[in-house]
């Protein structure tokens, strides 16, 4: 017992702080300016008569979050004369953001989509700016320990914060004007805000900074390399791209996937959908308490593989089909196993930053794993089409293999570096 006493409060300690509060509370301010692109727009222009095509062009919204590695250097390089270096930069980009989405409620569909790809594209712009901000401010902010809790906290406020876009907006849109549902949106920027003026941050060592924006873009890629080898630099590399593959494949065509099982819209909708969130959310909350107990390395071991099995409901769900009880545990296990996955792979990413170039390293390695992702998620269509859905599951289940086989290499079980309370 004596033991034991410890161990709760150092798991106590490492779970009830100001910095997880700020995690949460900068995880939804990061999340839902995204889901007001994904989720709301959308809704509004189809509400408001545009046509399916032009709305489908929205989708390049993404770029700035794809390659926003390309100004990131910026925020490493340079300080703003106010508050400290991460919560100033933050701060300018939320105010922007409040500005930006306030502005949706001036436009008009009718009169001028140009107008509304503008402040898309704004939005999108000082959006992942934030999300260079966060990530490295948590990054700095976070005892090694405490990553795996810290960043499954800030994902999975993230993914709740679609609830204010996806959900509350809709709900306002039957009953008040899409102006001044616009503006409440916008109004919930100011849970960022005001957690940037509150929420603590590391001291740095100005010594330590770039003396130049060409130090600021090369000094990351350099550090990088330098602190493993490029033997181990290049595998850390390989296992980033790999470690999600199989498992994001599997959910890029859930919803066809559902329907052509013969669901109906209100099963996807209240079943599937909310299954997804909930236990994601689940998933990453027992995911950062586990890392506390066991350290990252091992809970990437754990957590992948739950990753491949729960692939693989996917194809039973296939082999069943429209059974809306089999749907519901498939689709919650499956998102366990992704909240779970999430956690662990985020925790490792930001382990693996140096604190001197947080922004740029976070920013560029966040970028590099989606790149196959999105890549193999655009072939998955004629994967199914020409293998059928129980096949492109079980071939989901092996392209998820490799990322666990590179496990021994770059995140050893037994890792004597490896932090846990």
């Amino acid at each position: 017992m004596a033991r034991c006493a410890p161990m709760g409060h150092a798991l106590s300690a490492a779970i009830f702080n100001r910095r997880m509060l700020a995690c949460i509370l900068c995880g939804f301010s990061s999340g839902m300016p995204l889901y007001v692109l994904y989720q709301l727009i959308p809704a509004w222009l189809r509400d408001e008569g545009v046509d399916l095509a032009t709305i489908g062009l929205f989708s390049l919204v993404a770029f700035p979050y794809t390659w926003k590695f390309l100004w990131s250097p910026l925020l490493d390089r340079y300080r703003l004369p106010f508050l400290t270096r991460r919560r100033s930069w933050a701060l300018v980009a939320q105010v922007l953001l409040l500005l930006a989405l306030a502005a949706f409620a001036g436009c008009d569909p009718s009169q001028s989509v140009e107008a509304i790809a503008g402040v898309v594209v704004l939005v999108a712009f000082f959006s992942a700016t934030q999300d260079i901000v966060l990530d490295a401010h948590r990054r700095e902010l976070l005892p090694d320990h405490e990553l795996g809790m810290g960043n499954s906290l800030f994902v999975n406020a993230y993914r709740v914060s679609s609830l204010v876009p996806g959900s509350l907006a809709l709900i306002l849109a039957d009953r008040i004007s899409w102006a001044e549902v616009h503006l409440v949106v916008a109004a919930f920027m100011m849970v960022g805000i005001l957690t940037t003026l509150w929420m603590p941050e590391q001291p740095s060592d100005e010594a330590g900074d770039p003396h130049s924006f060409k130090e600021a873009v090369q000094l990351p890629f350099r550090s990088f390399f330098a602190v493993r080898g490029t033997r181990s630099a290049l595998l850390c590399l390989s296992f980033m791209l790999l470690y999600k593959l199989g498992d994001s494949m599997a959910t890029a065509l859930s919803t066809p996937f559902y329907l052509d099982l013969g669901f109906t819209k209100t099963q996807i909708g209240s079943v599937a959908k909310a299954a997804a969130l909930w236990s994601s959310v689940v998933g990453g909350l027992i995911g950062g308490i586990v890392m506390i107990k066991i350290g990252i390395n091992r809970a990437l071991w754990v957590f992948g593989g739950v990753q491949i099995v729960s692939i693989l409901g996917f194809a039973v769900l296939a082999e069943v089909g429209n059974d809306p009880w089999v749907l519901f545990m498939v689709v919650s296990f499956e998102y366990l196993g992704v909240g779970l996955g999430t956690a662990a792979f985020v925790a490792f990413i930001a382990r693996s930053t140096d604190k001197r170039y947080t922004a740029t390293q976070f920013a560029l390695l966040t970028s590099l794993a989606g790149v196959p992702r999105t890549l193999a998620n655009a072939t998955t269509g004629y994967l199914v089409e020409g293998i059928g859905w129980t096949g492109f599951f079980i071939l989901c289940t092996i392209i998820a293999i490799p990322g666990l086989l590179l496990l021994p290499l770059v995140a050893p079980w037994n890792a004597k570096d490896e932090e846990a309370a």
